[in-house]
């Protein structure tokens, strides 16, 4: 068995633009109320084109020229998304087919928004049991379509787009640039984050979410960086999902990554829920704001109350 390790990234968004003030035309809201309630000021919207596997194999495709690798060279797909209308074929397998891949094993992952980091931690122990080699990890959801758009206090927050990470093994000896997942759930706690109904609709009680993420993630998150082997101290970076600008500052103080860059794509790109950590993570990289080789913290949260956290080295 050997580790694995995240060697390129690449994202994807949908060129339309929803401001605050083009969401104020639609529902009794304005600017000031959102960006004081969530600190998102802007979201991206896909187009009937811009479909969730669409969106995936755009982030995929980046992340594999990045890597400088052919869709030859992946034996494994794994896509996060909870707003996948069709079941079959799935994402992993239109987006597999969209890239020209081989054969490669193609699964979809719904945890919701803590889903790109289940699928990661899935990819790791994949590559570490010997039943892959490389694999595409791909988050992507298109929320503005299960979106109440009468509802202020959820329209506000949806936004859509992907992100993608290509993870290989290590070589022998090296050591591993994906650290030990943290995940579990909340299940008595799970109809506070729902996308049900048909047609489904996103809907959450955000009281019970904030206090939930305020009050026991902050633990959880040092607890992963534990089981790395470091200190919040030595984090050079903080990915949380971004569900919300009120939520990941003060967790991010109380993990103690005094030190880190933290994540705020939530403010232009809203919450993309499966996508959001791996898309934040690829403009950070894209923009030089983490060195290359430095730890960075990953911690989804949300739907089913669940969670997954790991620490990465960046590539």
């Amino acid at each position: 068995m050997t580790g694995s390790r995240v060697i390129a990234l690449g994202h994807y968004q949908p060129a339309k633009v929803l401001t605050n003030a083009d969401l104020a035309e639609l529902v009794d809201t304005n600017d000031e109320w959102i960006r004081s309630r969530v600190g998102i000021r802007t979201r991206h919207v896909a187009g009937p084109d811009e479909t969730v596997d669409e969106m995936a194999a755009q982030a995929a495709g980046k992340a594999l020229a990045g890597a400088g690798l052919t869709p030859a060279d992946i034996d494994l797909v794994l896509v996060a998304t909870s707003t996948a209308i069709d079941r079959s074929p799935n994402m992993a397998a239109r987006v597999a087919a969209k890239l020209g891949m081989g054969s490669p094993a193609v699964m979809d992952i719904n945890v919701v928004c803590s889903g790109f980091t289940h699928a990661l931690a899935t990819a790791d122990h994949a590559i570490r049991a010997g039943s892959a080699t490389r694999a595409l990890v791909i988050g992507s959801d298109k929320m503005t379509e299960i979106t109440d758009w009468t509802d202020r206090t959820t329209c506000v927050l949806t936004g859509d787009g992907a992100g993608a990470a290509v993870v290989e093994a290590c070589a022998e000896g090296e050591e591993p640039g994906i650290g030990p997942v943290l995940w579990g759930s909340v299940p008595e706690m799970g109809h506070a984050v729902r996308i049900e109904g048909t047609p489904p609709v996103f809907a959450q009680e955000g009281q019970s979410v904030y206090r939930w993420t305020t009050g026991q993630l902050p633990a959880l998150a040092r607890k992963v960086c534990e089981r790395a082997g470091i200190t919040p101290e030595d984090l050079a970076a903080v990915v949380l999902h971004q569900a919300n600008l009120r939520i990941i500052e003060p967790l991010a103080q109380r993990i103690g990554a005094v030190n880190a860059v933290v994540a705020r794509d939530v403010v232009d790109s809203g919450n993309t829920s499966a996508g959001s950590i791996p898309m934040a993570l690829s403009k950070l990289v894209e923009r030089g704001e983490i060195p290359t080789g430095a730890p960075v913290l990953l911690f989804g949260f949300g739907g089913n109350l669940s969670y997954a956290g790991q620490v990465i080295r960046c590539p």
